[in-house]
């Protein structure tokens, strides 16, 4: 077996080169936190500690990515804890910000190790909107641990000192985090399989064929919209075919001047509403054996920002 790597092992970097880390640092914090302002701003504070270092202490840092993921992963850690205090006094159902294609959202990974099926989907789905949600329903300490470890390869007693446990539960906190995603097997699906859905789907809620939409969406599929209080929403979860039929061509009926584009959403078919060219939703699906699972429906003109 390999010897696991340390943090200041994983990239040997001249602090001249620090700010080429930034859209590696920003994947990293997006993944934490969920939305691109919060990411930026965690990545922004790590530069601000950065400078704050001494002309020593910097040339005695092996590797300045290594003492940025550390530095920003604390930053994001204090972020996530008092998270829970912040979406109780969100208007509506909060998700995750939807990004659009981009490189500098795609897998950061820097060694091809061969790793199980469920590191694979890891990597794979790295940021898509499924694999979003299953980190959100982690704790802090979860999430943290369950990154670091899996994703990038950090060692159980350096997450230990970032999440004030012993390594031991930190190893335990990043096994349950590794279930949590092992347990949600949908995210196992073909991407031509999810093309060919959200086509599906598109073409049907356009036309109104209602027989079409029973046919693509599973009986017991569930949709989310958030819109902060923002927008015209559905308050609560859709629960059932029947009723998210209802909502998507009551949705279109008032807004006949919606064009329905077909997009990439979190490196993943999506579908992207527009009016006049402007973007007013962003909608990304959980498929499963042919059907519509769950759809995720971003209306939160705040999370729409970098679709503009």
């Amino acid at each position: 077996m390999s010897k696991q790597k340390q943090p200041n092992e994983l990239n040997e970097e001249k602090p001249a080169q620090v700010y080429s880390n930034r859209a590696k640092l920003e994947s990293l914090a997006y993944r934490f936190l969920g939305t691109i302002p919060d990411a930026e701003d965690a990545v922004q504070e790590t530069y601000l500690r950065w400078h704050k270092l001494t002309q020593t202490e910097r040339e005695q840092i092996i590797s300045p990515l290594a003492w940025q993921r550390t530095t920003l992963t604390r930053i994001c850690f204090d972020q996530l804890k008092s998270a829970k205090s912040k979406r109780e006094i969100y208007i509506g159902e909060w998700l995750p910000e939807p990004v659009s294609q981009g490189e500098c959202w795609a897998s950061t990974m820097e060694s091809p190790e061969a790793r199980d099926p469920v590191n694979d989907l890891i990597l794979e789905h790295s940021v898509s909107m499924a694999l979003m949600i299953v980190l959100d329903k982690m704790t802090p300490a979860e999430r943290v641990s369950f990154i670091l470890h899996d994703v990038f390869q950090y060692s159980f007693d350096e997450i230990s000192e970032i999440v004030n446990r012993t390594p031991q539960a930190c190893r335990q906190l990043a096994s349950s985090g590794r279930k949590r995603v092992n347990r949600e097997r949908h995210l196992a699906y073909s991407s031509e399989e999810h093309l060919r859905v959200n086509r599906a789907f598109r073409s049907a809620w356009l036309t109104g064929n209602i027989k079409e939409l029973v046919a693509v969406l599973d009986e017991k599929a569930c949709a989310i919209t958030d819109s902060g209080g923002l927008a015209s929403a559905a308050a609560e979860p859709l629960c059932g075919r029947d009723a998210i039929i209802n909502f998507f061509l009551s949705a279109f009926e008032r807004q006949h001047d919606l064009q329905i584009e077909e997009e990439y959403v979190n490196g993943e078919p999506g579908l992207v509403g527009k009016v006049a060219g402007h973007t007013v939703t962003v909608i990304s699906t959980h498929v499963q054996e042919g059907q519509i699972k769950d759809i995720w429906v971003m209306r939160n003109p705040e999370k729409l920002t970098v679709w503009h």
